[in-house]
């Protein structure tokens, strides 16, 4: 019969806790790391206390393995009861998991989008909003620690602010944006108009194509073309100036086209410019 005797209930109990712990390092290998293991293991001793009023000798089970079961059924419940997302996500969320391990590894790279809609059977704007979903019910601790060698952070401490920048911050973004305007006005004029067409116009290959006179491989080459420049171009700006001479047709183009981007404006003018115009 179950124990009556409170007695024996904190017997019981006092005898078990380390069982208690036990069970918590088991069960929370398989959590993220900010899900408190104090918290844990309070559920887990509630869980104790619940199994030593409910054991009854007379079944012939022992109480540590029946403490052990209503120990991790109770941490489970606290879990499941702090967790926004539904069973269903949680068990597509593992399904994702094992298809981009696999993949994985028989890729010997990451896997595409693509790939891993068609692994589970799905199209990739199904896929998109299942990680939309999942993402959304990630649900993160304020008061998590974070480890720091100097001083102790929380997760609240070192969340950033995306409506905020540092005064640093916003004076590299005006700058980038201002090398950014000025790279794209010195481009090659049919490079110019590939660029400022597809990603600030809108337009589509097919229409440039058209307006050019070329083919749509033909853009697509003047659009890479066009990255390479600005990429190279903007990078240069913020490399230490060399003292050699570029050699070659190529490497005197690419050093005339930075110099331009780092003589098309003054600094004080690059640093109150906020957009492409």
């Amino acid at each position: 019969m179950p124990a009556t005797s409170e007695a024996e209930v904190h017997r019981l109990i006092e005898e078990n806790l380390p069982l208690v712990r036990h069970v918590v390092f088991q069960v929370a290998v398989h959590f993220p790391r900010h899900v408190d293991r104090d918290e844990l293991a309070t559920a887990g001793a509630l869980g104790l206390v619940e199994a030593a009023r409910r054991y009854d000798e007379s079944r012939g089970v022992p109480f540590d393995r029946f403490a052990a079961q209503r120990i991790r059924g109770a941490i489970l419940d606290a879990v499941r009861a702090a967790d926004w997302a539904p069973r269903s996500v949680r068990t597509l969320a593992r399904k994702l998991e094992q298809v981009e391990q696999r993949l994985a590894t028989k890729l010997g790279r990451v896997p595409t989008a693509g790939e891993k809609a068609d692994a589970l059977g799905m199209e990739p704007d199904e896929l998109r909003r299942l990680q939309d979903r999942m993402f959304r019910s990630v649900v993160l601790a304020l008061e998590y620690e974070v480890a720091d060698e100097e001083e102790e952070l929380t997760l609240v401490d070192v969340l950033a602010d995306d409506h905020t920048k540092e005064p640093s911050e916003e004076l590299e973004s005006r700058e980038l944006h201002a090398y950014l305007r000025d790279a794209v006005h010195l481009l090659p004029e049919r490079h110019r108009l590939v660029i400022v067409g597809y990603f600030l116009e809108g337009r589509k290959s097919q229409e440039l194509a058209q307006l050019l006179g070329v083919t749509e491989s033909r853009i697509s080459q003047l659009r890479s073309e066009a990255l390479a420049m600005l990429r190279d171009g903007i990078e240069a700006q913020y490399e230490p100036a060399s003292s050699e001479e570029p050699t070659g047709r190529v490497g005197r183009r690419k050093a005339g086209y930075a110099d331009a981007i780092a003589g098309a404006s003054e600094w004080p003018d690059r640093l109150t410019a906020v957009a492409l115009h």
